[in-house]
């Protein structure tokens, strides 16, 4: 790599300890599209994407639940182009029974113009969905730190 070359993120991949309840999770609810899977027994995956493109490979080998007190992913934040986006995806989300962790769009600070939605994967993983702007009048859980700092 030389000095003048950036680097930028590239795909994300998540360990689950379900792929059966994964893959519906992240697929039909979050709307990526299923890329490929792999069904081999101890060996299932699959990649999701949008618009052939890899964001997010599932792992089938965890074996409990996301631990937020261990080291490793804080969350995973996905990047809505408007606040109405975030807020149709809550009125989803809310209908299959997701677990939030804050009510409704929140700011990610005080007097901040990004903000979103803030939940959890069937596995526990914390999850967002924000806009960049949008959010100027949405409340900010705390005052003393970023919203999706502590979930």
């Amino acid at each position: 790599m030389t000095s003048s070359s950036a680097l930028a993120s590239g795909h994300i991949g998540l360990n689950v300890t379900d792929l059966g309840r994964s893959l519906p999770f992240y697929a039909d609810t979050l709307g990526f599209d299923v890329i490929g899977e792999g069904k081999e027994d101890g060996r299932r995956f699959a990649f999701l994407g949008r618009d052939g493109t890899l964001v997010l490979t599932l792992w089938q080998q965890a074996e409990s639940a996301f631990e937020a007190t261990r080291a490793g992913l804080h969350h995973l934040a996905f990047e809505a182009a408007s606040i109405d986006e975030v807020r149709a995806a809550e009125a989803r989300l809310k209908d299959l029974g997701v677990d939030f962790a804050h009510d409704g769009v929140v700011a990610h600070r005080e007097d901040a113009a990004s903000g979103g939605i803030f939940f959890h994967d069937p596995d526990g993983t914390r999850l967002e969905i924000y806009a960049p702007s949008g959010a100027e009048e949405a409340p900010a859980p705390s005052a003393a730190a970023p919203t999706c700092g502590f979930f």
